[in-house]
């Protein structure tokens, strides 16, 4: 039975074949639709790096569906983030594309390296807010959803609108 994924995506460095950050964005949405089926997809954000990692983001969150547990999912999306020439570095460098899970349909999972729902998601309004656009109702913490949280954290940090897709 197919679960559903909350994929959150990000790009902050251009890519030779796909262009700038916006556009990384847009290919791994079509690639993620390719390998496992895409439910659906948010806009496009920009928004300000996180920790340090250089230039802003380009960000969205993909819906997409999947027999793999999330123990499976994880080493799948990390071979999307290398063909898309991601190399070890630096936790909060520029990258070409990262991929995250935020949630899935099973609930949560443990396991070493990986926790779903991400732990980090509910402080990080360029992840809750594109699900909340695409998923409001989807539960991250107990009887919190993407709503609810995209609400409390719009009071303390807006993200910057929809990324203008203008020619490189």
């Amino acid at each position: 039975m197919p679960h559903l994924y909350a994929i959150a995506i990000g790009s902050n460095r251009r890519h030779g074949r796909f262009g700038r950050p916006p556009q990384v964005v847009e290919a791994a949405i079509a690639r993620l639709d390719a390998d496992f089926g895409l439910f659906d997809a948010s806009p496009i954000i920009l928004n300000p790096a996180h920790g340090g990692a250089g230039r802003d983001f380009a960000n969205a969150v993909a819906l997409v569906e999947s027999a793999l547990d999330p123990a499976a999912m994880l080493p799948a999306l990390k071979a999307i983030e290398r063909d898309y020439g991601r190399r070890p570095g630096k936790r909060w460098g520029e990258r070409v594309l990262d991929l995250d899970i935020i949630a899935w349909s099973g609930g949560k999972w443990r396991s070493s390296g990986l926790e779903v729902p991400h732990r980090a998601a509910a402080s990080r309004a360029f992840v809750i807010q594109p699900l909340a656009a695409i998923a409001p109702h989807w539960p991250i913490y107990g009887s919190l959803n993407a709503r609810h949280l995209a609400v409390r954290l719009a009071r303390r940090s807006p993200v910057r609108g929809p990324a203008k897709h203008a020619a490189s």
